[in-house]
């Protein structure tokens, strides 16, 4: 008869604990010190730390000596704890990161603890051993119900908090000073030089600027901040969104989120001090951007033209807030609000309003909200419609998920399309002698820019690839061309390629993913850092030049800066501020 024996009976073999240590040192060095030496691959950290994990449970399961019954029930129980506790994740950090978030930083996290617990057990006698190993498991597993997550950066790293802090959405409800809005628009009398001038044409009158390209021309500032460093003339907090701002005379607007309702805000520019505020009872959330509307208010002819997150589109009166015309472009479209939101901004031309919802652009009539046109559905689209004028004809072009389409303004035709798979997120851009500059993404981030010719000629469009470029990729923030280059960000850094080929002449710096605007008179970069940070860089092609940096704002910013003369306009999705410039030579 054979007596099977347990594995309390079993001559206990030491742990062959070096292999478990040396691939949590490498999971340490993975995830902490590459994402200082290769900051843009962040899916090289997130899969190098995830497998970390997944050889530390080989390791374990097969090759530690420890006894099946530890190897086995470890292994299962891990699966059992992040099973369990993905079923009671707060939502931001559930969906976070297309819902993987949880699995890309638990798994790393629970192999590690278990590693530093077996060596820290290992001479512990069988049952407080087993104790200390399923006490890991069970912590490093369930913690993750504690927390919550802000949103992610541009790269992936997520802002933890504990799940029952207020958010700052949360803190700014809370303020005493900051009074339930009433349906529809509240308002205070706008001052009357700003009635006045109404109708007159806007200082910066939406999306980028006049033309949308984020070029600031006339302006030149003293570079020596020093001497001369940015003076803070206000600072607000303000709700949610990833709009910017459109300015004209002493006002200026914006959007945020407060609780459910989504605001259209406007502001006196002395003082940020709000003029009136108009409300939709509507609210967008996603996990990895967070609440709020994405796109930035324009002016135009004494009017202001939103479109929220969800998809309403309002015509108000600049002066009062009151509500001219408004449409739920979601239901004139026939689309389902997308994952990231609706991130459009309007743009009008002539007598219509054009937005994108999502890859599709839909045009309305100014003075009634009428619908005009539909455009061709081209799948996901972050980008707004882009006003361009080639070979002398003016149309709308939007970079969607099939590549660049540009439409008739009169009617919606397609006029040509160039294909290019991916993401549409930026605004494209004219070269001196015509070409068209336009962008993709992919699951990686931006994936370059392509330079394409466009001519009209009997009776016919046609496109021409001149080349690809991946010198520089912008990912969500916009770039700007300036004397044969174009300047934007490549991942966290800046990088400047030249237009004749597209060859890359530098990159340098470390700004997240921020934005920038163009002082073209001074050959200046104004860029805004993903941290809030301001800084000066030289737009020249030679090579790389920071010429001074500034503290703005906290938190992360996407929202793009807006410069007026000497009035500069920062915000993020916690707080807005003002800040006066010194002109050079004053």
């Amino acid at each position: 008869m054979t007596i099977a024996r347990s594995d309390a009976l079993t001559p206990r073999k030491p742990l062959r604990l070096w292999p478990g240590v040396f691939l949590g040192v490498l999971q340490c060095l993975t995830g902490f010190v590459l994402p200082m030496v290769l900051p843009d691959q962040g899916m090289v950290w997130f899969l190098g730390t995830f497998l970390g994990g997944l050889a530390i449970v080989v390791w374990w399961a097969f090759f530690s000596r420890a006894p099946r019954s530890e190897r086995f029930g470890a292994v299962l129980l891990m699966i059992v704890a992040l099973f369990g506790t993905s079923r009671i994740l707060h939502a931001s950090v559930a969906q976070a990161g297309m819902g993987m978030l949880f699995v890309f930083y638990a798994v790393p996290w629970l192999s590690f603890a278990f590693v530093v617990a077996v060596v820290a057990s290992g001479r512990l006698a069988v049952r407080p051993r087993r104790a200390a190993m399923v006490a890991v498991i069970l912590v490093a597993s369930g913690g993750w119900a504690l927390v919550r997550s802000g949103g992610i950066s541009a790269a992936g790293g997520p802002d933890f908090a504990w799940r029952w802090s207020a958010t700052p959405e949360e803190r700014l409800l809370a303020q005493s000073n900051d009074e339930p809005m009433a349906a529809g628009a509240e308002t205070q009398k706008a001052p009357a030089a700003a009635q006045a001038t109404a109708k007159s044409a806007a200082d910066w009158p939406g999306f980028r600027g006049p033309n949308r390209d984020s070029i600031v021309p006339g302006v030149q500032i003293e570079t020596d901040w020093s001497a001369s460093p940015p003076v803070e003339l206000w600072r607000r907090p303000v709700g949610p969104a990833w709009s910017s701002f459109a300015v004209h005379g002493d006002l200026f607007y914006t959007q945020e989120q407060r609780g459910d309702d989504e605001l259209v805000v406007c502001c006196a520019v002395a003082s940020g001090e709000p003029v009136w505020r108009h409300k939709d009872a509507t609210r967008f959330w996603e996990a990895n951007a967070g609440p709020g509307p994405r796109g930035t208010p324009t002016l135009s002819n004494g009017r202001v033209y939103t479109f929220g997150a969800t998809g309403l589109l309002n015509a108000l009166d600049a002066t009062d807030g009151t509500v001219v015309w408004t449409r739920n472009v979601a239901v004139d479209a026939d689309a389902e609000v997308p994952y990231w939101g609706f991130a459009s901004s309007p743009l009008v031309v002539a007598d219509e309003v054009i937005v994108a919802a999502a890859g599709r652009l839909v045009a309305y009539e100014l003075a009634t909200g009428a619908p005009r046109w539909l455009g061709p559905a081209h799948g996901g689209s972050y980008a707004s419609p882009h006003l361009l004028t080639i070979d002398g004809a003016a149309q709308v072009l939007l970079l969607d998920g099939a590549g660049a389409t540009s439409l008739a303004l009169t009617d919606g035709t397609v006029l040509w399309e160039h294909a290019w798979p991916g993401t549409g997120m930026l605004q494209p851009a004219l070269t001196a002698d015509g070409d068209v500059l336009i962008t993709t993404a992919d699951m990686s981030g931006g994936a370059g820019i392509c330079r394409i010719a466009v001519t009209h000629g009997s009776g016919a469009w046609t496109v021409q690839e001149r080349w690809t470029s991946r010198g520089l990729k912008p990912y969500f923030n916009d770039f700007v061309v300036h004397e044969g280059h174009a300047y934007g960000f490549d991942g966290s850094m800046l990088a400047c390629i030249a237009l004749a080929d597209g060859a890359r002449k530098w990159k340098g710096g470390r700004y997240g993913n921020g934005q920038l605007v163009l002082l073209s008179d001074q050959d200046l970069l104004l860029v805004l850092s993903e941290e809030g940070e301001l800084a000066l860089v030289a737009a020249v092609p030679g090579e790389f030049e920071e010429l001074a940096r500034y503290r703005a704002i906290e938190g992360k910013t996407w929202n793009h800066p807006v410069l007026v003369g000497d009035l500069l306009l920062v915000r993020n999705d916690q707080e807005m501020a003002a800040f006066r410039l010194s002109i050079s030579g004053h």
